[in-house]
């Protein structure tokens, strides 16, 4: 069954965030899911006290969290491989264990980052960043996301397939709960073949977000087959949410999606 949660970061964004949680659930949505939502990747108690309560107040369950990701505006895309921001990922590892516990949070997308000239150096740094923050979330039963991404020429997980070969290597060395996220937007404007990731990789998808192509709207307004992709994730096994990350300036966005799926 369709259960969709509402990403925060890109919907609603005429809105403070502080006031969007209230708007998710006035939609009629119970699940909101973020990029990370503060400047610092260690920020002030004050303010992550502030983005709890925010959803603890509005009755609107936090189902996935993006670490820090440095500058986005400016495109930066992750820290995850980037030797010099280890303790800035720390510092953030903890913070994320602390809201997460705090908030009932299971799904951590840990954005790899960019990762410069030396790039056997930028491996190493994102295996081990990826291994202490598997472990930190383990505990309560948490799953670290990679996502592959689009738009970004010099980011490496572009395809499922080099999401997965990380994967691999992580299992390998005994990490079990770091998964897929597939994003099928951006799989698809990368030319991934979305069925077949589907059927090789049910078993490693830790999460599902859509957005329509071109574009990047809401589903039905360009002609990726998101509704029957669905269908087949569940039909091989998936059951968690199904992320709404797309972009919309309608006075409903929502109005595609029937009340049972929110």
């Amino acid at each position: 069954m369709l259960r969709c949660s509402v990403n925060g970061s890109i919907l609603l964004t005429g809105l403070p965030l502080g006031d969007r949680p209230a708007a998710i659930a006035r939609a009629g949505f119970r699940a909101a899911e973020f990029w990370w939502p503060f400047a610092e990747a260690a920020p002030a108690e004050s303010e992550v006290d502030q983005f709890a309560r925010a959803l603890e107040d509005a009755g609107v369950q936090l189902t996935a969290l993006n670490f820090f990701a440095g500058d986005m505006p400016n495109g930066e895309r992750g820290v995850v491989c980037q030797p010099h921001r280890r303790a800035e990922f720390e510092a953030n590892v903890a913070v994320m264990v602390r809201l997460a516990e705090r908030l009932g949070c299971r799904a951590f997308n840990a954005l790899y980052g960019l990762p410069g000239e030396d790039r056997d150096l930028a491996e190493q740094t994102a295996i081990q960043n990826l291994t202490a923050a598997a472990a930190a979330v383990a505990d309560f039963g948490g799953v670290v996301l990679l996502e592959p991404l689009s738009a970004v020429p010099d980011y490496p997980l572009r395809t499922a397939a080099d999401a997965i070969v990380v994967i691999d290597r992580l299992r390998a060395d005994g990490v079990r709960n770091v998964k897929l996220l597939a994003d099928f937007y951006h799989l698809a404007v990368n030319g991934d073949d979305v069925p077949a990731v589907i059927r090789d990789h049910a078993g490693e998808i830790g999460h599902v977000q859509i957005a329509d192509a071109p574009g990047r709207g809401a589903p039905g307004t360009g002609e990726l087959p998101l509704r029957e992709w669905i269908d087949q994730a569940e039909a091989a096994g998936y059951d968690g949410w199904v992320g709404l990350e797309y972009q919309s300036q309608a006075e409903d966005p929502f109005e595609w999606l029937e009340e049972d799926a929110r």
